[in-house]
Order: structure tokens, then sequence, then C-alpha cells
């Protein structure tokens, strides 16, 4: 029996913030589309408070960026983006374009073509999150997209040197200092002096996430992202201690992060929520984590293995960590989530900063149809076909055009049809 010991947020409490969400990101989105590039300046000095000589850096600007940082900055950056990339290109080399002659004379196939232009959104208002720079420039790059532009908002009042030296060092071709809204919106209706996007991609906050669930359809998204959410599935053989640091490891990323311990011990949920309190009490992050632990943790409590898998399914969360006995056995019989991290000695931070995953991931229960940001999410899947001969066309001519009669779409059948009569005499 599951047995909940601490409630989050009501969901129809979320519902009223996302509709006032809404109509700030629609009217912004309009204006843009109406002023372009003056739209885009004001917006950045209302909600930046950047106003800088040009929104794209200059390879000047860039330049002084990698002046302020360290060599070992530079080092553990390029060790970050060695390991995204190297997973990346893993993934792309198991991507292989087909071709198969399915009838005698008839071919098909398909080609993985990737994008030629694509907008990647790097959060940086709250924390310069580094590491969303590796995971949506180097992928896309290793996708071989020709133009990759990046976009992040400026951190204290200017372009975050270590995330401007990480776009660069992933490979973007344009780089550009704004966010929220109007970076969204700019990227992908194009202004007198960025040129439009095929696809966006990049987490942020609601009104990033906003814009780009108004935007899709125009352009192609990753995904619809909400905020960063963690599970903490674990038993008696850890402790309360480490799904405390966990839990609020994730929690600091925002005032509404969801963070959820799932355990079949009672003991370690109690322990658990007592470590929770003592560690907010040292954590320099408290002030967002503990919020986000008083609005959206929650503690649950189940009698078996088998129902914990059916409530972490039911929350498909973002990120799952996993420390039981068992781990594998979540990882053979979960469907939903973001990603897994297995046994104690990983965690989710390895995900979002290092080892080498992606960690933009689905959430809002959007688990349930996708995964995350990959390098497939930058290539299209084209088919083509090819008939080789008289004979192949009549075959497949006569069940088509019969087909066609069934649907009524008599244009179709007569596409049919002339070929089985120019074709036919022949065979």
């Amino acid at each position: 029996m599951v047995k909940v010991l601490k409630h989050g947020r009501e969901e129809s409490l979320r519902r009223e913030d996302d509709a006032k969400v809404q109509t700030i990101v629609a009217d912004i989105i309009r204006d843009i589309e109406d002023r372009g590039d003056a739209a885009v300046r004001e917006y950045t000095a209302k909600f930046d408070k950047y106003e800088g000589n040009t929104l794209r850096l200059t390879q000047a600007d860039i330049d002084a960026c990698y002046q302020e940082l360290t060599q070992e900055n530079l080092d553990d950056i390029a060790f970050a983006q060695a390991q995204v990339r190297n997973f990346a290109q893993i993934q792309r080399d198991s991507m292989l374009d087909v071709e198969q002659e399915t009838l005698p004379g008839v071919i098909l196939g398909h080609k993985h073509l990737p994008m030629n232009a694509v907008g990647c959104y790097v959060p940086g208002g709250k924390y310069p999150l580094v590491a969303s720079a590796h995971m949506s420039v180097v992928t896309a790059k290793v996708a071989g997209v020709k133009r990759v532009i990046a976009c992040s908002p400026p951190f204290n009042g200017r372009p975050s040197p270590a995330v401007v030296v990480a776009m660069d060092m992933a490979g973007a071709d344009e780089i550009y200092c704004m966010g929220g809204i109007q970076a969204i919106a700019a990227m992908a209706v194009g202004t007198e002096t960025i040129a439009g996007v095929d696809m966006i991609v990049g987490p942020g906050n609601a009104f990033v996430a906003e814009a780009k669930r108004q935007l899709f359809g125009r352009v192609g998204i990753d995904l619809f992202a909400g905020p960063t959410e963690t599970l903490v599935i674990a038993d008696d053989t850890v402790d309360g201690e480490l799904c405390a640091a966990d839990l609020l490891g994730q929690a600091e990323h925002g005032t509404n992060s969801p963070a959820i311990l799932l355990t079949n011990s009672e003991k370690l949920a109690h322990d658990t929520l007592a470590e929770v309190e003592r560690q907010l009490t040292i954590l320099p992050t408290a002030d967002i984590a503990g919020a986000a632990w008083a609005e959206y943790g929650q503690v649950i409590v189940c009698d078996s293995y088998q129902e914990m898998v059916e409530v972490a399914d039911e929350i498909a969360s973002e990120h799952v960590q996993v420390m039981t006995q068992d781990p594998d056995y979540f990882l053979h019989n979960m469907t939903n989530y973001g990603a897994l991290f297995l046994g104690e000695k990983t965690n989710v931070s390895y995900g979002d900063k290092v080892i080498g995953t992606n960690h933009t991931l689905p959430t809002r229960k959007a688990a349930r149809y996708t995964g995350g940001l990959w390098v497939g999410k930058f290539i299209k899947t084209c088919t083509y076909q090819r008939v080789l001969t008289e004979e192949a066309s009549v075959h497949v001519g006569e069940y088509c055009s019969r087909l066609c009669a069934i649907e009524g779409f008599m244009g179709h059948k007569e596409q049919a049809d002339i070929r089985v009569r120019r074709y036919k005499k022949n065979a």
C-alpha cells in the first residue's frame, strides 16, 4: 500500500501559474514579430538589465571571455565536452542509412539528414549553466547541423565568461547575449539581424518553456520542458544523508523544482526528512532548495519494488536516482523516465555536468512519450523509393489502384492506372 508522508503543491495551483505565463509570453512574441530587433533590445534591457552595444558577441568579446578563465577552467570545460561529444558520436554512429529491395524491382530507403539551422538556449539568469552549452551545441554539431546559434542571458549584468567560452568551444557559429522569451522568439521568427532557425533546443524557466510551446510548429523544439524534477528511489541499503543530498542537489535549481523520495523503508523516509532539515541549515543555496522542498517535496513509502516501479512510472520523473540493493530491477522494469542514475556511486549531478549523457530531459510526465535531447533530435529521417522495372510498377500499381478505389481517391487511382496501362502491355 502506498503511504504519502509528505505532499507537494496541488496541480490546480500549478495550472493557475501556467495561465498567467501564457498571456505574457503571447504578448511578447507578437511584439517581437512586429518590431524585431527594437523589441528584443527593449526586453533584454527590461528583464536582463543588459544594454550592450550589440546582442551578438564579436570575436573580440569572445576572446575577452577566455582571458577571464583559468587554464583549469578551460581544461574542465574541454573534458566535459569531450565526454558529451564522444557519447553523441556513439549515438550518431548507431543511426544508419538503409536501402533495401523489398520486392523485385522495388527499392526503399531512408537517409538521416541533419537540420540546417538550430538555435540553442543556454539558461543563465539564476546560475550560469555552462553545462547546457555542451548538451545542445556539441550535440548539434556532432549531428552535422550547419549553422548553430547560441543564446544565453547576461549574468550579473554582462555575458557570463564561462558560458560564452563553453558555447564557443562547443562550436557555436553565432553567440548572442540575450535570454528569456525574447531570445526564443528572436531565434524562431527572426529579426532584421538574426536569421531564424529550424529548431530550438535547451532548458529554461517557465517563460522559456512557454515560448517554445507557443512557437512549436513554426519551428521544431526538443521537448516541452518544465522545472527540474528528481525522483530518488531508495531502500535501506543507503542512508538518509545520501538521499537528502540527492534531493536538495536538484531542488536548488528553482523554487518550483519537485524532489521526491520513493522508498520501501519507512525508517529511511523519516531519516531523510530529518536530514533534509539539517542540510538546509548549512546548504549555501538553501533559500531556493528549501522553498522547493517545502512546496514541491514529497516522501512516498511503498511495500515492494513492484509497487515502487508502478508509482515511479506514474510520476514519470525527469531524473531518477536509484539506490537499492538491486538497481537493475528498475532498469529492466521502469518505462517512464528521462534518465536513470543507477547505484549510489553515480548521481544526477554527474549527468547534469560531465559524464556524457545529455541533461536536457522530459519533465511534467512527458517521459511517457519521449526521451531527452540526443543527437537524433537534430536529424530528420527521410524516406525515398525507386521502382526499377515496368513489371514492378505494374505489380504495385494494380494493388494501389484497387486500394484507391476503396477510398474514393480517383485522382490517386489514375496515377496508378496510367502506369499499369503503359507498362502492362510490355510486361
